[in-house]
């Protein structure tokens, strides 16, 4: 080794920062000699990572990621009418700057002015993109993408679900899924078709390596309808007291089929989703546990939406969406029980963080709920 880079190496590890860090906050601190005071509100992608004490935090600086959908704004932002971060590249270098390690992708469209074009869901398009995931040291895990509609699969169907798989190789994802349930039906009958379609597509993920996931909002953890008498098309009208997703999860191969959950909407569920009746006539209340679900399954759980609420009873939601750490969304506790560590991927969301009226407003977003996550400490380390 160099002097130069043993002389690197110690001032790095003595500001405790990994390599990536390190080469971005250096080249920040030269930058900023060179470059005008930001506009205010403007989000920097050259900006500097912040030192920060690392130590006993409940979710690994490795494994803190954000999905894409929550700046796509900046994503579709005109470079050529916009001093802020635009398009993927200049996207991934300002999370890399802010210090997120991960990214989920939900598209691969962007602004047509942008580098590379409007749309990289080709070969080209996906080294294009793994090329500057690279570059800022960024691992994409997954995408929000296509889902076969047909059943039994239709030769395109299944052709463009085998290139869906091949660009996710590419880009170097490690799971592949969808945001959206399995099936919007309430009735068993369809539950079971989506289970035995979803085991084929399951089956075709595996072979090429890959974990397929789906992802759901609150009315997955509605109630099955599978029991009691039946309706006018031989439907049942009533539920044993299973959720509909609690039913694709016991009834799927564990080694094939995964799960994404929101946690946002699963507390959503928990407000709105609380009575059924069942075979016999009674209502029955019965309250989700979201934390509880995935203690008892996390092994079908790599990925998870880290989605702040804060409670209000006039939302027929129940909550408001907020950035993550200024809600009610008991996520200490969460991350107490349910230990993350390199095999899961939480990823930041927030829906409603693009803004017009503040253009940077999802990149700041963005930095807020990171600073707020970092923060995040073992209980015992709290006093």
């Amino acid at each position: 080794m160099s002097d130069t880079h043993a002389r690197e190496d110690s001032l790095r590890r003595s500001l405790g920062l990994n390599r990536r860090q390190f080469m971005a906050a250096t080249t920040g601190m030269a930058a900023a000699a060179a470059i005008p005071l930001a506009l205010p509100g403007a989000a920097q992608a050259d900006e500097p990572a912040p030192v920060r004490d690392e130590r006993h935090a409940l979710v690994p600086a490795s494994q803190r990621g954000i999905i894409l959908y929550t700046v796509r704004d900046a994503i579709s932002r005109n470079p050529l009418t916009s001093p802020l971060p635009s398009g993927f590249r200049r996207v991934f270098e300002a999370l890399s700057a802010i210090g997120y390690a991960q990214v989920e992708f939900a598209g691969y469209t962007q602004n047509a002015n942008s580098e590379g074009g409007a749309n990289l869901e080709t070969v080209q398009g996906a080294t294009l993109l793994r090329s500057w995931l690279d570059e800022y040291g960024l691992k994409a895990q997954g995408n929000h993408g296509f889902i076969p509609g047909s059943w039994p699969l239709s030769q395109a169907d299944l052709d463009r679900f085998q290139r869906t798989l091949e660009i996710a190789n590419i880009i170097g994802m490690q799971h592949v899924g969808t945001g959206n349930d399995p099936t919007n039906s309430n009735f068993k009958a369809d539950w079971d078709v989506a289970i035995e379609k979803w085991h084929t597509l399951g089956q075709l993920a595996q072979a090429a390596g890959l974990k397929l996931y789906t992802h759901n909002h609150d009315a997955a953890y509605n109630f099955l309808l599978d029991s009691g008498p039946l309706d006018g098309l031989g439907r049942p009208t009533r539920s044993s007291g299973i959720r509909k997703l609690e039913y694709f999860l016991n009834e799927t191969d564990k080694h094939l089929i995964f799960l994404e959950m929101d946690l946002y909407w699963a507390h959503v569920a928990q407000y709105r989703h609380t009575l059924f009746t069942a075979a016999d006539g009674s209502v029955q209340t019965d309250i989700f546990d979201p934390f509880s679900l995935v203690r008892d399954n996390q092994k079908r759980y790599p990925l998870f939406h880290i989605k702040d609420g804060k409670l209000n009873p006039a939302n027929s939601n129940g909550y408001d969406m907020v950035p993550f750490g200024t809600g009610d969304i008991g996520y200490k506790e969460f991350f107490n029980r349910v230990k993350i560590r390199d095999k899961h991927h939480p990823m930041y969301e927030q829906d409603n963080a693009p803004s017009g009226a503040v253009p940077s407003q999802s990149l700041d977003f963005a930095r807020l709920s990171y600073e707020n996550w970092a923060a995040l400490k073992e209980d015992r380390y709290y006093e």
